[in-house]
């Protein structure tokens, strides 16, 4: 219905435009023909066949140009999706700034004779586009803008009390994070950026298996997240094209929405704290909530495997730590009870030195 709407409003340009146009050129072009011919008068018979044909023209055109006008929207909407809000904020607010100071400079140059009214436009047109390359580069320093005009004025965080959990590949792939969902220790709104998702898929796609296994568990993970968690999970539609790495886009995006990025990765930690960005580490999580256990105390474990050195037992509790038995290694297979000695914390986690557990009654036995 639109469109032959807007069909027959181009026929009626069209004939209009028609008209305009043989009211004005007829009578140059039967003067230039030397015909004796009376000069038209407006809408007389030489206008309404102008009139006719432009707007024949124009109804057989206009569909064309309808197809191009939804053909340039539905592009620059693609394109509009793929730009963050915080860059488009920016863009409006540097060319409001630059355009403003752009005006005020040109004005005297406007009056200079002949070269004012070239130099003026085009002053105004390089500071805008120094100032939007400006902001641009520096958007990080500039959260508090867009935050500002994304929120109403008012500060994110004193609005809605939201906090910002960014999501790492390596934590969705680690799957541990649906358990603290649930726990709902976790609290705010999960982020899950576009280039994750791309990064994910890329893995889940793999050539190898256990890379294919482990995106596609990655992606179960976070359907699991979406669907069955209260804790509210939104996308990051932006990307970052400036930067490859996803980590640098993960940082980048941390410092614009002020989030936090729950990760697996050392390294990636590490650059986040010279960065100043808070980082939710899942394995130093985990290592805090394990059982504390002191020197001295009893506990029983299964010796499985021989340890590095001679006579050495290897056991494991049920949240993965490692007990190094001294002289276990004749046990291996069998279910024992042993005294801790010492208890080591490292970066990969907890080890638990102990000692196989001499029974009370050969201890009272020995004189």
């Amino acid at each position: 219905m639109l469109r032959r709407i807007l069909r027959i409003i181009g026929t009626v340009i069209g004939f209009g435009l028609g008209v305009y146009l043989f009211i004005f050129f007829a009578p140059v072009i039967i003067a230039a023909l030397g015909s004796p011919v009376a000069v038209p008068t407006p809408l007389n018979y030489y206008s309404v066949i102008g009139g006719v044909i432009f707007g024949l023209i124009f109804y057989f055109i206009t569909p064309l140009f309808i197809n191009f006008f939804e053909a340039v929207l539905v592009w620059s909407d693609s394109k509009l999706k793929s730009v963050p809000t915080q860059d488009i904020v920016l863009v409006s607010f540097g060319l409001i700034i630059t355009l403003l100071i752009g005006l005020l400079l040109s004005y005297p140059i406007y009056r200079i004779p002949v070269a004012g009214m070239i130099l003026s436009p085009i002053i105004t047109l390089l500071l805008a586009i120094i100032g939007i390359r400006f902001l641009l580069s520096r958007k990080e320093d500039f959260t508090f803008l867009t935050s500002f005009f994304s929120r109403g004025g008012k500060n994110p965080a004193a609005a809605n009390n939201e906090t910002y959990k960014i999501l790492d590949t390596s934590a969705i792939i680690d799957g541990r994070i649906v358990d603290i969902c649930k726990t709902r220790f976790l609290e705010g709104v999960i982020v899950v950026p576009s280039f994750v998702l791309e990064e994910l898929r890329h893995i889940a796609d793999s050539p190898d298996l256990l890379k294919r296994n482990r995106g596609r568990r990655g992606l179960d993970i976070l359907n699991k997240i979406q669907k069955e968690m209260d804790i509210p999970v939104q996308i990051y539609e932006g990307d970052f094209d400036d930067l490859t790495e996803v980590d640098s886009k993960l940082v980048r995006l941390a410092k614009i929405i002020n989030g936090k990025i729950i990760t697996n990765d050392f390294n990636l930690n590490k650059v986040c704290e010279l960065q100043g960005i808070a980082v939710l580490n899942i394995n130093e999580l985990a290592n805090a909530v394990k059982p504390v256990v002191l020197p001295g105390e009893e506990m029983t474990a299964q010796i499985i495997k021989d340890g590095k050195e001679s006579g050495q037992g290897i056991a494991y509790l049920d949240d993965g730590t490692m007990v190094v038995v001294e002289g276990g290694r004749r046990h291996i297979g069998e279910t024992i009870d042993v005294l801790v000695t010492s208890v080591l914390q490292t970066a990969a986690g907890r080890m638990i030195f102990a000692k196989p557990k001499v029974p009370s009654e050969k201890v009272t036995g020995v004189k």
